[in-house]
């Protein structure tokens, strides 16, 4: 059993949050203290990510079932970009546990496909990829510009966004493949309205990287669904929008 980086605090209903690819989980350090005073706050660090160690074979299945070892009995589950697929995964294999569903600026396909216009080129996520093994640095500091493309407040988020992401060490190479990996092949639009928990959608409408297109399709399957669109933002709209995002959880936590 991998043991997975897990920091808790706060007191209320249990909130576990998961942070994107390539990131860790004190990219929530913005909103967490707000958080706690609401909730009972569990922020991961995905295999291979942060504080955990890498766990073969790092599929989408795989991450699934570890980071469901770790789930409280009853729990919202939160989950951004890549972590928001995962989030999705666990909301359908343990609905006991995954009570209610928090999207943010996540997708069911990250590729673009013939029948699926909301994706990202696919050459542009293996660019990625060819490129953290030439230069990790200018590679990841590209990455996380293109998060905050469209965003009004783009340069201060940034900063904020270069400050959390240093502040622990390099991922685990091997997790960046394997996380893109599951960026390049995942497709849960089959499955998707198959997810029965009422569901938040928080999206930017100027996000590159998951077209809010995707939110619009997924607010249409989901059967319990509430979707919020934040202007001027791009792909981070727990940094552009810290009070609007702890306001629309607390929100969801007394009224879905």
């Amino acid at each position: 059993m991998t043991q997975l980086h897990i920091e808790s605090l706060g007191h209320g209903p249990d909130l576990v949050l998961l942070h994107g690819w390539a990131m860790h989980s004190g990219i929530w350090s913005g909103v967490q203290d707000q958080l706690a005073q609401q909730f009972r706050l569990h922020l991961v660090d995905l295999p291979g990510h942060g504080l955990s160690p890498m766990s073969e074979p790092g599929t989408l299945e795989h991450w699934v079932e570890i980071i469901t070892e770790i789930l409280p009995e009853r729990c919202m589950l939160g989950g951004w970009s890549l972590g928001g697929q995962i989030a999705m995964e666990l909301a359908l294999r343990e609905p006991r546990q995954v009570q209610k569903l928090i999207l943010i600026s996540t997708t069911p396909c990250f590729a673009k496909n013939e029948d699926w216009e909301s994706g990202m080129e696919r050459k542009l996520l293996q660019l990625f990829l060819e490129n953290l093994k030439l230069n990790y640095a200018t590679t990841i500091n590209r990455f996380l510009t293109l998060q905050m493309s469209g965003d009004r407040g783009a340069s201060k988020i940034l900063s904020q966004l270069h400050k959390h992401f240093f502040q622990r060490d390099e991922p685990n190479p091997v997790a960046l493949e394997k996380g893109l990996k599951i960026l390049q092949q995942s497709d849960l639009r089959d499955r998707i309205a198959a997810i029965q928990q009422p569901v938040l959608l928080l999206h930017g409408e100027n996000d590159v990287i998951t077209h809010p297109a995707a939110a619009d399709w997924m607010h249409e399957q989901l059967p319990q669904s509430r979707r919020v669109m934040f202007a001027h933002c791009g792909h981070a709209p727990f940094l552009s929008y810290p009070e609007q995002f702890v306001t629309c959880l607390n929100e969801f936590r007394i009224h879905a």
